[in-house]
């Protein structure tokens, strides 16, 4: 059973004070990728990212500072690094050896420019979402780069696994990625809602805090059985038998 979540654009890279790390298994695509965004201006990302003069000048920067090889004094663990909505539910600070050892094998973080993430590969600072129309070698869009290369980097995770399940707690920008006629898995959705004058509805900053919180109940349980989700009551959610199906469960709330 694998995790899928989104990576956040808020990003902290202070003080690390866990040293166990791996590095990302896609680096050539990104740096494919960072090669392609040098020869953007600031003004051309400000305009492709539709961000203020300030961000675009940031990135633009971080583009350039991009260097290999990563290790602890340049880059930082993804799961550590990503703050934002998602991220305030993963308790990762207080994780420990074992939290990370269990997260290593089941959580992966979509990201744009480096594919799949595994919690403790090292990133250094960007900005580069999914959705981004940037044109590159593969096409017009990150989509058409990464094709099905995400993919095929998760069918080898589950290589091993009798009965592969992914277990999609990613928005829909990021999902997208990965494509459902190649995964050699299941794939199960979790959706969060809340009940508003007797209609359920997706808030969505509820929604992703509640996905951190839900992917932080799986880790720190070390649930592998799907099965065993459906006990998740954090922030007074409660699985809605009545709203799922066998390819969405729904977790509400009043």
């Amino acid at each position: 059973m694998i995790i899928v979540i989104s990576p956040s654009k808020t990003l902290d890279f202070s003080s690390n004070p866990f040293h166990t790390h791996t590095v990302p298994r896609q680096l050539i695509q990104s740096q494919q990728l960072i090669d392609t965004v040098r020869q953007l201006s600031p003004e051309d990302i400000a305009k492709l990212m539709k961000i203020s003069e300030k961000l675009s000048l940031l990135n633009w920067q971080r583009y350039l500072d991009f260097e290999q090889p990563f290790h602890l004094k340049n880059a930082k663990q993804a799961l550590l690094a990503f703050k934002g909505d998602v991220y305030g539910g993963i308790d990762s600070d207080n994780y420990t050896i074992d939290d990370f050892s269990f997260a290593q094998k089941h959580l992966r973080i979509l990201s744009g420019l480096y594919g799949a993430l595994r919690p403790l590969d090292l990133i250094q600072p960007y900005r580069l979402e999914m959705g981004t129309q940037l044109k590159n070698s593969q096409g017009k869009n990150l989509y058409e780069f990464w094709d099905t290369q995400v993919t095929e980097l998760l069918n080898q995770d589950f290589a091993d696994d009798p009965e592969p399940l992914l277990i999609n707690l990613a928005s829909n920008e990021y999902f997208k990625v990965i494509k459902a006629k190649v995964l050699n898995a299941k794939t199960l959705n979790l959706a969060f809602k809340e009940n508003k004058a007797g209609t359920y509805k997706t808030i969505g900053i509820h929604a992703k805090r509640a996905r951190g919180l839900m992917t932080n109940f799986i880790i720190k349980s070390r649930l592998t059985d799907a099965e065993q989700i459906k006990s998740f009551n954090e922030a007074n959610y409660v699985f809605n038998e009545s709203l799922s199906s066998d390819k969405e469960w729904v977790f509400s709330r009043d």
